[in-house]
């Protein structure tokens, strides 16, 4: 019997991994279909506060994504929202692992590539869930930008969640609870603050059953240490030289928790992009919305991998793109626009796809897809417009006001028109209106961390 998580970025391939899925219990020959639980991976991308616990109404989409999928309401344990690369939500995770799942088989992380798995593996190696040896034995799982870096099956060690462990978890994390951001160590507040600049959602992940420190005895060769003035110092012996390794005992009946290759997503932008290109559309910091103000016939680049023209409509629209900041947003006319990605596509103006002319010939052009909107106020975002792995663009419109507007990708890959929203009150998120433009100035919205006291705090 095995479990597996399923991961999501921006989109979740849900036919795909339950295609796998399917034959992982097929090849397994456990003879009992394996549970599953959709872990969503990218909420380190919302805004605020009241965006996130409006966002927290998209698990019931993925359960019923998941359901329509063909994934069975028994297989289905769990839909969590979390961020590894923050620590929001893990350890939430780790204790619902441990008491619905226990050690009842091994688990499998499942998802396209980028969705976060090997970082999701690293931090459960570095929890509770695992063994306590096993950050000393485990080599952690490659995190990179470039699809496909996990090319083998990587493993830890489940630990076995009996009673006396849960309960000293369950006192771990009650005491934690307790403590304000004040009450820190220096290196608690450092830490904390380099989750912080990852995303706006943090969470810290503790150890309770951390490995017994060996004898204060120092175990050493002297040879190791004398070297005449003509000479090298010894090389480390092999002893020192050779890594750590689990005994039988520790490993006979162990469930493990397993890494695997990510499923390389159709109709995806990155499958297009060299490996420095790569780097610079993937976020590695919280995101700031940018939001624009664009009037009929204006257009929208981000980058030069999407592009949105407002085609038609009475009123002003306000659109907030949610991607990298290294990936640039330009805003200019219809009349404009073609003549503008011909001449900078290619260019440091549009920063990706880089390589000049010469690139430009053999990348993709640009495919249109109209939309057509009805705005809900000025205050909500009507929909996302996804452009394929780019990032997305929030449209907010007066109420009742139709918009007609025009997508574009490279070819080969796909617009995603998102109803509702995934945070349809990002419009808000903005500073003031720069004189002479269509932006308006950046707001950060603060972090919140899960499990500390906020000071004052009823």
């Amino acid at each position: 019997m095995v479990q597996f998580l399923s991961l999501t970025r921006l989109s979740l391939p849900l036919k795909k991994q339950q295609q796998v899925t399917q034959s992982s219990n097929g090849g397994g020959g456990c003879g009992r279909p394996g549970a599953a639980a959709a872990l969503w991976s990218e909420v380190n991308r919302c805004g605020q506060n009241g965006d996130f616990a409006r966002a927290l109404k998209s698990v019931n989409k993925m359960t019923a994504a998941c359901l329509q999928a063909g994934i069975s309401r028994a297989q289905l344990v769990d839909v969590r929202l979390v961020s590894a690369k923050t620590g929001f939500g893990m350890e939430g995770l780790v204790s619902r692992l441990q008491r619905s799942w226990k050690c009842a088989g091994d688990v499998y992380l499942l998802g396209a590539t980028n969705s976060g798995k090997s970082t999701l593996f690293n931090a459960l190696l570095l929890s509770d869930y695992c063994k306590s040896r096993a950050p000393d034995v485990v080599g952690r799982a490659t995190v990179s930008a470039w699809p496909g870096t996990t090319l083998n099956l990587l493993k830890f060690p489940i630990i076995n969640p009996t009673c006396d462990r849960i309960f000293r978890r369950q006192e771990r994390l009650k005491e934690e609870a307790l403590k304000t951001e004040d009450q820190l160590s220096d290196e608690e507040k450092k830490h904390l603050n380099r989750l912080k600049k990852r995303g706006y959602l943090v969470g810290r992940v503790g150890r309770t059953f951390k490995r017994q420190k060996e004898s204060s005895v120092i175990d050493f060769d002297p040879d190791m240490l004398s070297y005449s003035t003509d000479e090298d110092p010894c090389r480390i012996s092999k002893k020192h030289e050779e890594g750590e390794e689990f005994t039988y005992n520790e490993v006979k009946d162990a469930r493990w928790c397993f890494d695997t290759p990510g499923i390389v997503k159709e109709n995806c932008v990155l499958n297009l992009l060299t490996e420095k290109e790569v780097k610079l559309v993937l976020p590695t910091q919280a995101i700031i919305p940018r939001t624009f103000i664009l009037k009929p016939g204006m257009v929208l680049f981000l980058a030069a991998l999407g592009r949105i023209d407002y085609l038609q409509g009475e009123k002003p629209a306000w659109f907030s793109v949610v991607a990298s900041k290294l990936l640039p947003v330009h805003i200019a006319t219809l009349s404009s626009a073609d003549v503008t990605y011909e001449k900078y596509a290619g260019q440091e103006f549009f920063k990706v796809p880089m390589g000049g002319k010469e690139r430009m010939k053999e990348f993709p052009p640009l495919v249109p897809q109209d939309i057509t909107l009805k705005g809900t106020g000025t205050t909500e975002a009507v929909a996302d417009i996804k452009l394929s792995s780019t990032g997305w663009v929030a449209v907010t419109a007066h109420a009742e006001e139709e918009l007609l507007l025009r997508a574009y990708t490279p070819r080969g890959t796909t617009v995603v028109v998102r109803e509702p929203p995934l945070l349809p009150y990002i419009s808000n998120i903005r500073g003031a209106r720069i004189p002479g433009t269509a932006a308006y100035r950046t707001k950060k919205p603060p972090s919140l961390v899960e499990n500390l006291k906020t000071v004052g705090n009823r």
